[in-house]
């Protein structure tokens, strides 16, 4: 798929044709890298998963991509800065989702990011994200996560061709 057709995907179409009690008409396409992450810093609103006592937790946030990495946001005493307060430096496993979905149509596209999520330490760096980022909660926001990816992917779901008639 061309990065014209990325930059182009529809949310909304009369294109797809719903049948009474079937498919929407839709099919999947699989996005590189390249373009999965840039629909995701096409959007500021996704969801981080990462383990809280050994049991998947997920949480909705904020987010920048800067330079290929996503940044969130977090206070003190949020799970996620507990997570990458590790004193290996190791960080932690997380996947980060975000998504643009019509109801109506179901076109849109999904992106989901794994890799190791560190908190930003550099006084400088994490002023910067403080002033891209601003929080979307009512909350003192203090620390930066940064999550690396390792695994990429990416899903459009576009209108199916038509079906041609006898």
């Amino acid at each position: 798929m061309s990065d014209e057709t990325v930059r182009r995907l529809p949310t909304t179409t009369e294109d797809a044709w719903p049948t009474a009690g079937g498919p929407q008409g839709l099919r999947r396409v699989e996005l590189d890298a390249a373009q999965a992450l840039r629909l995701l810093g096409s959007v500021s609103l996704g969801r981080i998963a990462f383990t809280q006592h050994a049991r998947p937790t997920i949480r909705p946030v904020n987010h920048i991509v800067d330079d290929g990495v996503i940044v969130i946001r977090t206070h003190e005493g949020a799970a996620m800065t507990s997570r990458t307060l590790r004193a290996d430096g190791s960080g932690v496993v997380v996947a980060y989702e975000a998504d643009a979905i019509d109801p109506d149509t179901h076109l849109g596209w999904s992106v989901v990011v794994t890799g190791y999520a560190h908190l930003v330490t550099d006084t400088g760096e994490l002023a910067r994200y403080q002033e891209l980022l601003r929080p979307w909660v009512w909350q003192t926001m203090d620390y930066a996560v940064r999550i690396r990816p390792d695994l990429v992917t990416g899903l459009l779901l576009a209108p199916a061709d038509r079906p041609t008639g006898d």
